[in-house]
């Protein structure tokens, strides 16, 4: 296991604790990648992307959507199988399974929907007003400093 020395990385940044977890969690998974189910991700616009999974043979019971701390479970399994069947061939797979992408901060799941074989799996990062670019403005020194002046008459 690789570990990354991120110290000169706080030195400048806030907030980015997570970083070397992510790293550590994402080198861990070399080479265990499953390859089932097949899967596209697609940048759909500047803010919104689709994972699009193929799940021939799955029905809306059988699968599940989590999202919990920013982690995105898909897990699909089968609750019955015809027990008579007698197959000559069998080349749609149909056995268990559990996918998780890690989601980046204010990343949210806007939906999913299953289509001719396909989950689509619609994301958006949504930016709260608070991290949206805004102007300040500049006071210059001559505004700072000049005179209040109270309205009064002098009797």
């Amino acid at each position: 296991m690789r570990h990354f020395d991120l110290t000169p990385l706080y030195r400048s940044t806030i907030g980015f604790d997570r970083l070397g977890s992510l790293l550590d969690t994402l080198t861990s998974f070399e080479g265990e990648a499953p390859s089932y189910p097949p899967y596209n991700i697609e940048r759909i616009g500047e803010n919104e992307y689709r994972i699009s999974m193929a799940v021939a043979g799955f029905g809306e019971r059988d699968l599940s959507i989590e999202v919990k701390e920013n982690v995105l479970a898909i897990r699909g399994e089968k609750r019955t199988e015809q027990e008579d069947t007698t197959f000559l061939h069998r080349g749609i797979a149909s056995r268990s399974f559990e996918r998780r992408f890690q989601l980046a901060d204010h990343v949210v799941v806007k939906g999913a929907a299953l289509e001719n074989g396909l989950l689509h799996v619609d994301l958006m990062r949504e930016l709260p007003e608070a991290m949206k670019p805004r102007t300040i403005p500049i006071a210059t020194k001559i505004e700072a400093e000049k005179p209040k002046v109270i309205d009064s008459k002098a009797a």
